[in-house]
């Protein structure tokens, strides 16, 4: 199915992103039905103390986490516990009585009654929540705040009900705006199941898929496996649209010492896991397999397939975004957990209807295309992701790499 020779273009790919200095190292894995027919790293995971980006290296997988965490409330949908159109107030009763921002609102007080936000439209980001990094009123509120869910900021119950001071940036189902609300599922998930959120991954999915080095905090014994986070821009590292780039492309923000993930208070289910390729690769396999992995099924085939059908009444373009701008929203739906190929051509970048994906704001990326039973998982740690197009250049790639 692969041209060796067009495989190895990504070695040579992927050693020019380090030799132009957009990132200090990475890796990349792509199976064919479960086989491994490429691997490559490149370049460090350590700058400062020139240490190689390897195949066991620990990264921040940021929102990668999301699809763990909407797996995690699809088990608890499987097990008749709760079902995704009830409000999030049946689960959180703090967000019965809420607001949201009127049409064309200028100020924060300038609202009117809305109806709470339902699990469907909080794994979808049509909720009204939003992120501090998105432009707009809301965005600035949360920032002021400093809601973005780091790890070092204490339990998940105490964050999400500081979302319930502000009011929501549209009313719920209009419009499409990537947002914490996957951080409020993670919280839902906990109420449902009467534990910790990372409990609950590591006893019902982390466990069972063998994923040993995969966690909210860098395990323990890790020593200095986990890669420093970069950065190009002279301000903060999650502005996702800013374009203030510094002389440094690689400024260090975060390294493997004092990292506030060496010890997480705050279970961010949007943001928060820290992995290595060989393990995140075991979970995107479950989700090629349909459930299925390391001899257990975590979830019903028919829910995964319904997990990676599109869930909004088009396209994310159709639903007028004014942000998350790391990757093509036309031509581009949205499942339960990621991002779907609606259309190649209106996504403009090589690729088969149905491929299911989702990144991190690190830069890493991992895509299922299920027409061609390929599972693909790259990382790196460069914050913002849509520093570069790498993404789709790395698919461009693998597509031409493919010659049957």
């Amino acid at each position: 199915m692969f041209d060796q020779t067009r495989l190895s273009r990504l070695c040579t790919w992927m050693d020019s992103y380090v030799e132009q200095r957009k990132y200090a190292g990475s890796s990349f894995l792509l199976k064919h039905k479960g086989d491994e027919v490429f691997f490559h790293s490149s370049g460090l995971r350590s700058v400062e103390d020139n240490l190689p980006f390897q195949r066991d290296t620990l990264a921040r997988i940021y929102s990668m986490t999301k699809p763990v965490t909407s797996v995690a409330l699809m088990m608890l949908a499987e097990r008749g516990l709760l079902h995704l159109d009830a409000p999030l107030s049946d689960f959180l009763p703090e967000f019965k009585q809420i607001q949201a921002l009127v049409s064309g609102a200028e100020k924060l007080d300038q609202t009117e009654d809305a109806a709470p936000p339902t699990l469907h439209q909080l794994l979808t980001h049509t909720s009204g929540l939003s992120y501090p990094f998105n432009p707009g009123i809301l965005p600035d509120a949360m920032d002021e705040k400093g809601l973005i869910f780091k790890p070092d900021q204490g339990p998940l119950r105490d964050l999400v009900c500081e979302l319930v001071e502000l009011p929501l940036a549209f009313q719920p189902g209009t419009q499409w705006e990537y947002s914490v609300g996957t951080d409020v599922i993670g919280r839902v998930v906990e109420v449902v199941s009467g534990q910790a959120l990372d409990q609950f991954f590591r006893q019902e999915i982390l466990a069972p898929l063998g994923m040993g080095e995969t966690g909210f905090s860098v395990p323990a014994g890790a020593g200095d496996r986990f890669a420093s986070l970069y950065t190009p821009l002279v301000g903060d590292a999650m502005a996702l649209n800013s374009l203030d780039q510094g002389s440094d492309t690689l400024r260090l923000i975060d390294s493997h010492e004092g990292s506030p993930f060496e010890n997480a208070t705050t279970f961010s289910g949007g943001g928060g896991l820290v992995s290595t390729i060989d393990d995140y690769a075991k979970f995107v396999e479950m989700l090629r397999n349909r459930g299925a992995g390391n001899g257990h099924q975590l979830l019903g085939p028919r829910t995964v397939d319904f997990m990676m059908r599109n869930h909004l009444p088009g396209d994310i373009a159709s639903m007028g975004p004014k942000s998350f701008a790391e990757q093509p929203m036309e031509g581009m739906g949205f499942g339960l957990a990621g991002s779907i190929v609606l259309n190649p051509g209106r996504v403009r970048v090589p690729g088969s209807v149905g491929d299911f994906s989702w990144g991190g704001m690190a830069s890493t990326y991992f895509w299922n295309d299920l027409e061609n039973d390929l599972t693909a998982v790259f990382f790196t740690q460069l914050s913002p992701s849509s520093s570069y197009p790498s993404r789709a250049e790395l698919k461009a790639l693998v597509h031409a790499a493919m010659i049957e």
